[in-house]
């Protein structure tokens, strides 16, 4: 008897994160029977591989659904707002990248290394999501640490790459590379100021307290996944003239004391995790090395000779496949798995 097989739509197929969706996939052989390539009004008729064949774009309406088991959306939050119920609606479980129900009681948020048993809460909307990219690649390594010596208070810089924002975004990182060397004025519209030779302390908008909403969502996130209101993320998120892969200085604050040798072994025996740490011979995660790979790498790790029970590390994953495709694939299969 062959292995039971799932009918799969990707809302946003023909956007970075949808397209990568479907190269995840592929990677990793999801048992797909029936594909179907979803995007908005003006990508329809396009076509987009699936294993050598084309496969023409529809574009996403309520209707879309029919037969479908599990649909990915990497549409943007508000067609995830408009569609995804519709999709749950007709049977389908939605997967959904975008941050619009990240924060609601009966949606789970799902890292599947850190809390995978939230997955079986999808029956009570049927929706799950995925959480913020920047959470995903922190919470990867706090999660073993926090269940050794329980986490109190996480002070975090983000180095965000310019994917992170989108294609455009990499595209005008790029454009303003090439124009610098031809000596030609440079363009700026997908960030508020020039990236190259620059680092910007502004991801996504300003909320009342100062912070950024990208800032609140990895404190927020944090909790609801470690299932901790009392933990206190204090973020300072900035985007840095790199392609791809986001970079994360953590300093964190435990009940008691995790030496740097026990962390490196919690760390190193982590799923999803890979510890890069030796600074004698310069070994530690840069995001050159680490874009295009699904594990989360550790290094620089040390006590924070600053607070009691203080510990310092520094976390780099690829933001556009562990940070959305790659754990939205990883939930999927477990939907497969144990629940469908």
């Amino acid at each position: 008897m062959g292995r039971k097989t799932f009918s799969v739509a990707v809302a946003g197929a023909t956007g970075a994160v949808g397209e990568l969706m479907i190269q995840v996939l592929q990677e990793r052989d999801f048992p797909v029977g029936e594909i179907r390539y979803l995007a908005s009004s003006r990508s329809a008729g396009k076509t987009l591989k699936w294993k050598g064949e084309d496969i023409p774009v529809q574009e996403l309406t309520r209707d879309s659904f029919k037969g479908v088991d599990i649909a990915l959306f990497s549409a943007g939050g508000g067609r995830s707002l408009e569609f995804a119920p519709a999709a749950a609606e007709a049977g389908a479980v939605v997967v959904d990248n975008s941050s619009a129900f990240r924060m609601e009681a009966d949606v789970p948020l799902v890292v599947p290394e850190v809390n995978a048993g939230d997955i079986a809460q999808y029956t009570r909307r049927g929706i799950i999501a995925n959480p913020n990219c920047t959470t995903i690649i922190m919470i990867v390594a706090l999660k073993p640490l926090h269940d050794f010596a329980k986490v109190r208070r996480v002070v975090v810089s983000s180095y965000q790459s310019s994917s992170g924002a989108g294609a455009k975004a990499m595209a005008e990182l790029i454009k303003q590379t090439r124009d610098w060397v031809g000596e030609r004025d440079l363009e700026v519209s997908a960030f508020k100021h020039q990236l190259l030779f620059n680092v910007i302390p502004h991801v996504d908008s300003f909320t009342d307290n100062g912070y950024t909403k990208e800032e609140m969502k990895m404190h927020n996130e944090t909790r609801k996944m470690l299932h901790d209101n009392e933990i206190q993320v204090s973020a300072t998120c900035v985007r840095v003239p790199v392609l791809t892969a986001h970079s994360e200085a953590v300093s964190i604050e435990t009940e008691r004391p995790i030496t740097p040798e026990k962390a490196r072994e919690l760390l190193g025996a982590a799923p999803g995790v890979e510890v890069l740490d030796d600074p004698a011979s310069s070994t530690y995660p840069m995001p050159l090395f680490v874009a295009g790979k699904d594990t989360c790498y550790v290094g620089r790790i040390r006590k924070d000779y600053t607070v009691p029970n203080g510990l310092c590390f520094w976390v780099v994953g690829d933001q556009l496949r562990k940070g959305a495709a790659t754990n939205a694939i990883q939930i999927a299969e477990i939907l497969a798995r144990d629940y469908l």
